[in-house]
């Protein structure tokens, strides 16, 4: 079963007080190329995996996707997707990804942002996802970036001129890295970039685009503190296809 982290009162506190939990899409630095990545919308068929506080889901509807089905692990997750979500078209339900039944051929874009991190059998999900899309339909995704979540020690030190120096250590053992973000023992799953896209491969999808993300100069000079993350690939946007 999937860790259900985002339920623990501290941990809750300190995601809803991000950015992109206060100002949405827009204030998550990588929308703008995940978005670019994702198909036309209108009309589709669509299932959000790790909806969080719904952005997505209603971005997509307003859009014009025909409808949209949220799913996430975490209660207090929907009950804030819910409270801002006033569209019968757009539906969620609590479900560990790890354990859920798909229904095959159902949708026409899955989508997840920033949760694939987080699961342990990432071949069986993607396998599920594979089978619930319709021949020809999308599967656009992000996760953090396997260089970000490889270390061990996530300590990190500046070089003279004060520039960040990130730690690379233990990139090729993969597997579960605890963490401490709001709380402690946050577990998440590192697997080489090479791991990820031959799971996709395997799963039956051809991969349409593979971006490793860097905050572009334009949003540097709105939010300077974007710069380290100029130094090494926070998220990687992966676009694929069912075949």
């Amino acid at each position: 079963m999937s860790q259900n982290i985002y339920d623990d009162p501290d941990f809750f506190a300190g995601y809803s007080g991000l950015p992109r939990s206060i100002g949405g899409l827009a204030s998550a630095p990588e929308w703008p190329a995940l978005r670019a990545m994702l198909p036309d919308v209108r009309g589709l068929r669509i299932v959000d995996l790790g909806c969080g506080f719904g952005w997505f889901s209603r971005w997509a509807r307003e859009s014009g996707a025909f409808r949209v089905r949220g799913i996430d692990v975490s209660e207090k997750m929907l009950e804030r997707a819910r409270a801002a979500t006033s569209d019968d078209n757009i539906t969620y339900f609590q479900a560990d990804l790890e354990t859920m039944r798909f229904r095959r051929d159902c949708c026409d874009l899955v989508y997840s942002s920033l949760v694939l991190h987080y699961i342990e059998d990432l071949a069986a999900l993607l396998s599920k996802v594979h089978t619930t899309l319709v021949p020809g339909g999308h599967f656009v995704f992000s996760i953090e970036h396997p260089i970000f979540m490889a270390p061990r020690n996530l300590a990190w030190s500046r070089d003279a001129d004060g520039r960040p120096i990130w730690p690379l250590d233990s990139y090729f053992a993969e597997g579960e890295r605890t963490t401490e973000w709001f709380t402690p023992g946050v577990v998440k799953f590192h697997r080489t970039m090479g791991t990820t896209l031959n799971a996709l491969i395997n799963a039956g999808f051809a991969i349409r685009h593979v971006e490793e993300f860097v905050p572009s100069s334009e949003q540097i000079v709105a939010q300077p503190e974007l710069a380290k993350e100029r130094e090494r690939p926070m998220f990687l946007l992966v676009s694929a296809q069912r075949v």
